[in-house]
Formats: C-alpha cells, structure tokens, sequence
C-alpha cells in the first residue's frame, strides 16, 4: 500500500470513528487537516508537472563560467532554439510520463526528432542513477527524503538513461520551483563530440512555471574523473544552462502528432524493453557513443522513421528494436 494509498484509508477510518463518536465543541482534528493538505499539496504538484506539456518555442542557453582547473579556458555562450510538442503519455497518478518531440525543417518539409523524455514519480523508493562510462544503477531513496517527494529520470532519444534525481515542489517568494539533489550525468553529445577534458557532470536541476510556460535552469560542474576509478574527481569548469520553453503554435505541430500517432506502439514497446533489462540486472550498461548517445540510438531512431514512412511495419521494426537492446546490454555486461 503506497503512502497515497494508506493516506486515504486511514482518512476513511478517522471519518467512520468521527461519525461514531459525537466530538466534543469547538473539538480540531488535526490528523485530517494534514492529510487534507497533503492530499491537496500531491494534486497540486501533478498539476504543474502536467503544465509542462504543450507545444513550444524552446531556447538553449548554455554558459561555461569559472573555471576551476587552471589552464582552462571556458567556452563561449552558446544559444540555440527550435520547437517542441511535449505530451504526456502516461499519468497513473502518482507517476507521469512526457515525451518531447523536437520539431524541426520548415512546415513543407518538417522532420520529427524524437527528443528528450521525463518520467515523474511520486515518492520512489528508487531511481536509475548514472555511475560513470556506460553503466546506470539503481540508487535507493532514503525514506526520510521519500514524504511528499518526486523523482524525475531524464531519457535519452532511445529511451536509455540519462539521470535521475529527486525533490520537492516549494514555493519561494511566490514562484513554485522542483530542486533537484545533485545528480550526476553523462556528458550531452555538444561536449562529448569536442573530446573534452571532464568526462561528466554533476549538477542541480530545477524546473519553474512561468506565465507563459517553464523553465528548465541547470547548474553543472564538469569533473575529470580518475582513470583508474580510485580518489576523487576533479572540478574543470562551472556551466549554467537555461531552457526556456514559451508556449507556442505557430509550426508544424500536426507533424509531431502524425509521427507519433505512428511510432508510439514501437516506442512503447522500446521502454519497456529498457525496464525490464534495468530491473532484471540492476540497472543498464550499454556502450556509448560521442555523437550519438548509445551505440544503437541512432538504428532505433530510423527504424521509427521507417515506420512512419510505411516501409517497414511496427512488428518488424520492434523485433529488431528489441533484439539491438537486448544484445547492445549483454555485450557491455549487462
């Protein structure tokens, strides 16, 4: 019984011995007055994480700052945009999944990116934390940081890991953020192509409503860890990035529609192939590549596109989709 769950039948309970005992005037219940807040503060956090969908202008912000290892030069800022159709294709209540779909070309000839996904979960017990190279691991939540919490676990475009993290929705000075703890991750392909020095990051993730959309504010130290795995990493540079999704209609957002109305059974199947390998061995090893993600992102990528084009059926295209995961964990070790 999840604490949601058991929150409601012990409300269930303090109502039936209410109605059989007359209160005495002027009496506080103050067990159902919290449980009545935290049933209201849990549907107000689905709410905002549920905002989070539509369809947007979306801008990249990314900034090396202060350099931590001296030598290093911080790169130039860098902003980039493009838009994005976010859906939510799973909501159990007490978890919510979006998928981001990155549109891109022009409305005569738009071609659909299969971007980013965000799983939210209502006070996990666990979540899939990435440990360095190409291994992900299951990371227990401890019970004192589970009450009243979310997890969110970012995917890549393939539906493998990326990070995992957790935290509260809070209101500060009247905006409502989600703080993340620090959570390590791999690098993004925009480093990882240049063959930099630091060989990941580790950084804190919040997520705010706005007027007209959300933010998502990433504050990251790139390390260097050792090769040998042994001592303590080192800090290279300090980066602030900032994606700032602004609703917005005005692009082929029928594009991203069609193409998921054709590939969303494949993709399906596609996590829960994930799920099941993570889960069967503790959490997930595949090989990774600089501009790529995984080895076989980039197959699983077209195989949807094939998909959509007609030329290839979902079964045929998820057997293969299956089968790449399948062999692409075993030979790391799965």
């Amino acid at each position: 019984m999840n604490r949601l769950t058991k929150t409601l039948f012990a409300s269930g309970l303090a109502a039936l011995t209410l109605a059989a005992v007359p209160a005495p005037a002027l009496a506080d219940d103050p067990i159902i007055r919290a449980e009545d807040a935290a049933r209201a503060a849990f549907e107000a956090d689905r709410q905002t994480i549920l905002a989070m969908a539509g369809d947007f202008k979306v801008t990249f912000d990314m900034q090396e700052s202060t350099a931590w290892m001296e030598g290093y030069e911080p790169l130039e800022r860098k902003i980039s945009g493009g838009y994005e159709s976010v859906r939510v294709i799973e909501d159990t209540g007490t978890k919510i999944v979006l998928q981001h779909l990155l549109v891109t070309g022009d409305d005569a000839n738009p071609y659909i990116v299969k971007h980013w996904r965000q799983d939210w979960q209502y006070e996990p017990e666990k979540v899939l934390t990435f440990s360095g190279g190409d291994s992900w691991e299951w990371t227990a939540v401890p019970d004192k940081l589970r009450a009243g919490r979310w997890s969110q676990t970012v995917y890549q475009v393939d539906d493998s890991p990326r990070y995992a993290g957790w935290g509260q929705w809070e209101t500060t000075l009247g905006v409502k953020r989600w703080r993340s703890n620090w959570t390590a991750r791999p690098l993004a392909r925009r480093d990882a192509i240049r063959n930099p020095v630091y060989d990941r990051y580790v950084g804190i993730n919040r997520h705010q409503l706005t007027p007209n959309g959300w933010i998502h504010w990433q504050d990251n130290t790139k390390l260097i860890t050792p090769k040998d795995g042994e001592g303590e990493a080192t800090p290279v540079v300090q980066e602030y990035v900032l994606n700032t999704y602004e609703r917005f209609d005005g692009y082929n957002v029928a594009a991203a529609e069609a193409y998921w109305d054709k590939t969303k059974g494949f993709w399906d199947k596609v996590r829960g192939k994930w799920d099941e390998v993570a889960e069967a061995n503790g959490g997930v090893r595949i090989e990774q590549e600089p501009g790529a993600g995984t080895a076989i992102a980039n197959e699983l990528l077209i195989l949807a596109d094939l998909i959509k084009a007609g030329k290839t059926t979902p079964d045929e295209a998820t057997d293969k989709a299956l089968a790449m995961i399948a062999e692409g964990t075993a030979r790391a070790g799965g």
